[in-house]
């Protein structure tokens, strides 16, 4: 039988959707801080997660399957196969939780490579790229390559309020200082001047000295 060979499957890209916080009560459950504005279609019993871990921990290279999703005081708390005990619940704690994409992406929601590349604009004006994601446990950062250097953005609304991936465009509204060094007609400069002066002993002499000979 003549004919090509399959091609290799690509590997699905994969959306972030929770991370594993603190364990509840003695059976396995845990604790869920959400990344997923639709834990009603994400979090259903069978649906099965990649685990970001240590490399050192256990459950790293493994998958968690869910169980079931209850809400405790407004805070969801899963369980999952194979977890029956506190013990076990907690040396999954800080995991983080990523699932397959599907042909429904959800809003304000991108993938890593889509990011990637974006030209950052601050008041019209690019100031940089986005080189890379960086996932960490408390938020996301956007790691903006700029001619002075990388600077690590946080990826939350008010100060990355517009994603514009059709024109790929990153527009932010970072605080001041930043992107750069705080200019002359900040408030705070006179007062700091005025600090550092009042710390500097006249005459260029050692701290503690009067200057004079």
């Amino acid at each position: 039988m003549s004919g090509r060979a399959p091609a290799p499957r690509q590997p699905r890209q994969q959306l972030r959707i929770g991370r594993l916080t603190k364990a509840h009560g003695l059976k396995g459950a845990i604790k869920l801080e959400l990344y997923t504005d639709d834990p009603e279609r994400r979090l259903v019993p069978g649906a099965e997660f990649t685990l970001q871990v240590p490399s050192d921990s256990k459950w790293h290279g493994k998958t968690l399957t869910l169980s079931e999703l209850r809400w405790y005081n407004g805070h969801p708390v899963g369980f999952f196969e194979g977890v029956t005990d506190r013990t076990e619940a907690e040396s999954l704690l800080k995991a983080i939780l990523w699932a397959d994409q599907d042909d429904t992406v959800e809003p304000d929601a991108w993938y890593d490579h889509q990011l990637v590349g974006l030209r950052v604009l601050r008041d019209g004006r690019e100031v940089g790229a986005v080189a890379r994601v960086d996932h960490l446990p408390a938020q996301d950062l956007l790691a903006v390559r700029t001619p002075n250097g990388e600077v690590l953005v946080p990826f939350v609304s008010q100060i990355v309020p517009e994603v514009d991936v059709r024109a790929g465009t990153v527009t932010v509204t970072p605080p001041l200082g930043l992107f750069e060094e705080p200019p002359d007609d900040d408030p705070a400069v006179p007062e700091k001047r005025a600090a550092e002066e009042a710390d500097t002993p006249r005459g260029g002499g050692a701290p503690g000295s009067t200057g004079d000979a």
